[in-house]
């Protein structure tokens, strides 16, 4: 070819690149459809119901796992989730973070409300013809110790302002929790919400009949779900929320979404599991389907089974208890300070791999907030534990009164299973014998010898 038809065909193949790209970039039209009976989530006029998760990490794993969407709080790094999600064959349920009242925000100020509206509306300009975009999250929480209402107010400002921009995509608002009063204030307040987002832990058996008895009469999603929350679940006598092993857990995980989210196809257009990651809230373990390290935990197994409908190759551990002394996480364990005592774990592995044990000793956390809010994890006290990669040890309790978590996380090379147990620190007294051993040093581990 010629060098002069070169240069004629390169107008052509910029324009070809071009038209490449905006296809591309083309928007997914998503809509919503009522058939008299049902509400349903089309995507491409096609039947879409949510596998979804909350977090944007290991979305290899969402695919891989049988799931379709992942659910964003805010537009940190939204370019770079979209634009991964597409890749992977994923939506995204994009967060739009408006601002809290507990977070000292005033929605009194009108100024301050219009500036925050006019930064969505840069936001929805940029991103409301991504392909992976499947609807608009409008707030999450904002209801959470609030007293102001005109957040309701502001919340329908920006849907509105959504629906004039954006043709594509529905919009929705996500509550704590589902309440009679959040319902009628969005109902009256916020009618340019299209989808009730409801984040829901302990009273999600609760959803199906609340959301119609309350009267949202559009479809909803569950948001957020998973064990039940530390705040609604059982407590020592020191005030310490008990947490459910990894294998409980699973069990949940499996009961909740069959008979709460997939039995109410009349309604639910589908859910985002929490928390598709880990976190620190209120422990290490509580909410996360991932280890801190990222590996699969197995309360993921149960989601894996809840999406595909069939069992992952391979299985994380069980565990089927955790005692110290003989005693178990619900029986108010209080031991002496500065005593030895000893702690088992009972687990087993159906692929019949060979397990590892990780023990941590930790101070019960001090720095516990609301909604999700960020958490500092407490340090790990080392120099207390023997033979911490076996399911049995024996360590001594701290010296400083309190209370204090025993964590073990048991692995088969890929997957993990944890548990962790709480207890109380009782002071010594005068009549206590003496201590044996006391103020072991994390380089002291190799020669600790409990008599």
């Amino acid at each position: 070819m010629n060098q002069s038809a070169s240069r004629s065909l390169l107008p052509l193949l910029f324009v070809c690149f071009l038209m490449s790209f905006s296809f591309a970039q083309q928007a997914v039209k998503v809509e919503l459809v009522f058939d008299g009976t049902n509400w349903n989530l089309l995507r491409d006029k096609k039947p879409y119901y949510i596998k979804g998760a909350g977090g944007e990490k290991h979305m290899t794993e969402i695919v891989a796992r049988g799931g379709n969407s992942l659910r964003t709080w805010g537009t940190e790094n939204a370019q770079q989730i979209l634009d991964e999600a597409q890749k992977n064959g994923l939506t995204v349920m994009l967060g739009l973070w408006v601002q809290h009242e507990r977070h000292g925000f005033d929605y009194n100020n009108k100024q301050n409300v219009e500036k925050q509206l006019n930064n969505f509306r840069e936001i929805v300009k940029k991103f409301k013809d991504h392909p992976a975009l499947l609807l608009w999250g409008i707030g999450n929480e904002v209801d959470l110790l609030y007293t102001n209402t005109k957040v309701w107010d502001a919340i329908n400002d920006i849907a509105k302002m959504v629906h004039e921009l954006d043709k594509n995509h529905p919009t929705s608002t996500v509550t704590a929790g589902l309440d009679s009063t959040e319902v009628v204030l969005i109902k009256s307040k916020a009618p340019h919400i299209d989808i009730y987002g409801i984040n829901t832990y302990g009273d999600i058996a609760n959803v199906k009949e609340n959301i119609r008895k309350f009267g949202w009469q559009g479809p909803y999603m569950i948001t957020e779900w998973g064990p039940n929350g530390h705040w609604e679940s059982p407590k020592t006598e020191w005030g310490a929320s008990i947490e459910a092993t990894s294998s409980e857990k699973a069990l949940v995980y499996q009961k909740r979404y069959q008979d709460f989210i997939y039995s109410d196809q009349k309604k639910c257009l589908g859910s985002y599991v929490f928390l598709w990651g880990s976190k620190q809230e209120y422990t290490g373990t509580w909410y996360g389907l991932f280890s801190e390290d990222g590996k699969p935990t197995e309360a993921l197994d149960a989601v894996e089974y809840c999406w595909k409908g069939t069992a992952s190759e391979n299985k994380a551990p069980t565990i089927d208890s955790l005692n110290v002394d003989g005693q178990k996480k619900e029986g108010n364990i209080y031991l002496k300070s500065q005593n030895k005592f000893n702690a088992r774990v009972y687990a087993r592995d159906s692929d019949n791999q060979k397990l590892t044990y990780s023990w941590a000793l930790l101070p019960e956390s001090s720095d516990q907030k609301s909604g999700g809010d960020s958490e500092a994890k407490p340090e790990q006290i080392e120099g207390l534990i023997k033979n911490k990669r076996s399911n049995q040890i024996t360590f001594q309790a701290p010296a400083i009164e309190g209370g204090y978590r025993l964590f073990v996380t048991i692995s088969d090379g890929k997957k993990e299973a944890y548990a962790n147990i709480p207890f109380y620190v009782s002071p010594r007294n005068a009549n206590d014998p003496p201590v044996r051993f006391v103020n072991l040093k994390k380089t002291d581990l190799n020669s600790f010898n409990i008599e």
